[in-house]
């Protein structure tokens, strides 16, 4: 994966390790390797890393469950930092959160669309077992087509029936099985965005 001689450990035998989501980007935690962690990670393929208020090696999940699955590694320019990608089986903060940068600030429905369309993308191209997106792209595109069928009668039903709280249950359920369909047809959110904004330009 890297090359050990080209690392540049800091004056304690260390460096930062930026660990983002392989899928999303989204970056997880800021930890920090010695050579011994690093090396268990690539031999691995899950993360080590050093604590530096512990003073000892921890492997990430062993205790959680919470492991991560390394999928890249790679040096920066100066070679004294290590971006992770990784698949993660859990929450990256030991509070519970995604990430340990979690501020608490609600995403945008862009962001969230963006990362939901590249974990679809990721299922896609894996297909892992026992995940409901493996199921639907394993049994093609008329099956996609029914659900998003059945979640835009369900979506109507909700409007219909005045429950707002089904209503927005059904719609992410129905942009979820959209999503799924435009990855699956190979039509990407730019595409989507490019179409809205030309449509913007044309006078009503």
């Amino acid at each position: 994966m890297i090359n050990f001689d080209e690392i540049r450990f800091d004056e304690r035998g260390l460096i930062p390790a930026i660990v983002q989501d392989a899928a999303t980007r989204e970056v997880l935690t800021l930890a920090y390797m010695n050579r011994e962690s690093l090396a268990r990670t690539v031999e691995t393929k899950q993360t080590w890393f050093w604590s530096r208020s512990r003073n000892e090696l921890w492997h990430k999940g062993e205790t959680s469950g919470n492991t991560q699955e390394v999928v890249s590694l790679a040096l920066d320019c100066d070679a004294d930092a290590i971006i992770v990608l990784v698949k993660p089986a859990g929450p990256a903060c030991h509070t519970g959160a995604v990430s340990c940068f979690d501020t608490g600030q609600q995403q945008s429905l862009g962001s969230l669309l963006d990362q939901l369309y590249e974990l679809i993308q990721s299922r896609e191209r894996e297909r892992p077992a026992g995940s409901y997106t493996t199921y639907l792209f394993a049994e093609g595109l008329d099956k996609i087509l029914k659900k998003v069928g059945e979640e835009s009668a369900e979506t109507i039903i909700a409007a219909k029936n005045d429950d707002d709280a089904r209503l927005t249950a059904e719609s992410a359920d129905l942009l979820y099985h959209l999503l799924v369909l435009l990855v699956a047809r190979g039509v990407s959110l730019k595409d989507i965005a490019q179409e809205l904004a030309q449509r913007r330009k044309v006078p009503k």
